[in-house]
């Protein structure tokens, strides 16, 4: 019978333990529409493994490289990699709770009687009283017989999964950034080489109006506006450098280290937005629904678990609690005789608690629960509304951005065209500087907007492509489900 008690307790505990009063959970219904407002160009399926490697989707080397050397240093990722683990630890912490704790013990108790008192049966002298015990058992175990803790439990596996998604949304994002950091270095080192070629001509058109001024065949107007247009130049030139620089420290904070000087180099190769190697398009006719694999989405779904969990252990704090205390091993007054035979003790000693009055407070916790449910339900749906928003903003993009693009290139065509041909007009002394310039500018700013809008088009395909959910691994699912095993 001593050497069954544990194995009673454990029993008890998973006979008893087995419910909980957790409500039904139904997931919302996403308060989007079932299709695109633009871009929905028919019900093309797509599987969603496509998007899944992120390597697929960004092939230049140099940007590979950038971001795996951020998915190892970056610090954001990094605190991220740490909430999780204390997530994982905490959901250990409260599934522990389903068990009883074995401890062994060891204690001694020697107590001396006043000589008064034992004189009046025994005699004169001080009397002491000894006992000594050595065993094991278990303290305070609380019987999950309504599964308070096993609700608690689950909601703190909720939770835990929520911190690995947010995660796995961080890591979405934090690569969608290195990409759109590399982007905008190499587009404001393009800007820069463009705006040194420009500054380099109006250099020489600068020198050669002043020298046609001196000798009387030009006004001190051509001057001053030839002086005016390379000074602008030369203030770009300021901007455009320091924009670029920016941009390389924008990108070493996101990889978590200064860039080898390989890699430096391997960058600086990149001239021009041309020469970062293509992203592939995203596949048209995308399901609404493939946003619900977004990780910032599941992770806004296992909150509302967690609440709807918490619900199931406020409920189970309105019926009784029993707990047990039990302990087995032996005790003797005689230290030399601790473990003889026949010095075997053991004791159980069951408690039960039943709430009687608590002044409201049981039933404002349960209110407090309800409440924080329907709070992340209304996260939820908002996240599912704000993801909806920004896959369709990316949509409206891609249909703009591509002829956007194609008519910037036709004006900087047209703009070259006009330059060239007021140029020579102004070598042949058919037209005054002015009209030179105008076109000059006409075609610069051409040819920064073409930059600029290059950039956005790739930056607006980044953005899809995240906002769609690619690039992120389904480890999460197969860890969540070993997880599950646990609890159920």
């Amino acid at each position: 019978m001593r050497s069954s008690i544990t194995t009673l307790t454990v029993g008890m505990a998973l006979t008893l333990g087995g419910c909980t009063m957790i409500p039904d959970y139904h997931r919302p219904t996403a308060p989007i529409a079932k299709e695109w407002p633009t871009d929905a160009k028919g019900s093309t399926s797509v599987d969603a493994t496509e998007l899944e490697n992120w390597r697929d989707f960004y092939r230049d080397p140099v940007l590979q490289s950038l971001i795996e050397t951020a998915l190892t240093n970056n610090r954001d990722l990094q605190i991220a990699q740490h909430q999780v683990e204390a997530s994982s630890a905490q959901f250990d912490i409260e599934n522990a709770a389903l068990f009883p704790t074995l401890n062994g013990t060891a204690g001694a108790n020697v107590q001396k009687m006043n000589s008064r008192i034992w004189s009046l049966s025994q005699g004169s002298g001080p009397f002491y009283m000894r006992q000594y015990a050595v065993g094991f058992g278990v303290s305070a175990y609380e019987v999950d017989l309504w599964g308070r803790i096993r609700s608690a439990s689950r909601a703190s596996f909720d939770r835990y999964v929520g911190d690995e998604l947010g995660r796995e949304s961080m890591r979405l994002s934090i690569i969608a950034s290195v990409s759109t950091a590399m982007l905008n270095w190499v587009a404001n080192n393009q800007a820069l080489r463009v705006t040194q070629n420009v500054l380099e001509n109006r250099r020489h058109t600068y020198s050669l109006v002043k020298q046609t001024a001196d000798v009387g065949t030009g006004t001190q107007l051509d001057v001053a506006e030839a002086e005016a247009a390379l000074r602008d130049a030369e203030t770009n030139l300021q901007i455009y450098t320091r924009q670029r620089d920016q941009a390389m420290n924008q990108i070493e904070l996101l990889v978590g280290t200064p860039l080898t000087p390989g890699t430096r180099q391997e960058l600086e190769h990149k001239t021009s937005l041309e020469e970062v190697v293509p992203f592939p398009e995203v596949p048209e006719g995308l399901p609404s629904d493939m946003i619900g694999r977004r990780p910032d989405i599941l992770s806004a779904e296992q909150a509302l678990r967690a609440a709807n969990d918490d619900i199931g252990a406020a409920r189970a704090d309105f019926f009784p609690k029993i707990q047990i205390t039990a302990a087995n091993g032996t005790a003797s007054n005689n230290i030399t005789r601790l473990f003889q035979s026949g010095m075997g003790a053991w004791n159980v000693a069951p408690q039960i608690t039943l709430p009687l009055f608590d002044a409201g407070r049981l039933t404002a916790q349960l209110h407090q629960a309800k409440a924080r449910k329907k709070e992340e339900i209304s996260r939820y749906e908002k996240t599912v509304q704000t993801a909806f928003r920004e896959v369709a903003d990316a949509l409206a993009g891609r249909s703009t951005y591509l002829e956007q693009l194609q008519s910037q290139m036709l004006l900087v065509n047209a703009g070259n065209r006009q330059y060239q041909l007021a140029l020579a007009r102004f070598r042949g002394g058919y037209d005054p500087y002015l009209e030179t310039l105008v076109a000059q500018r006409t075609l610069y700013e051409a040819q920064l907007g073409a930059i600029e809008t290059k950039l956005q088009q790739m930056s607006n395909t980044i953005t899809l492509y995240k906002t769609l959910g690619g690039g992120w691994s389904e480890t999460v699912a197969s860890r969540k489900n070993s997880l599950t095993n646990r609890i159920l």
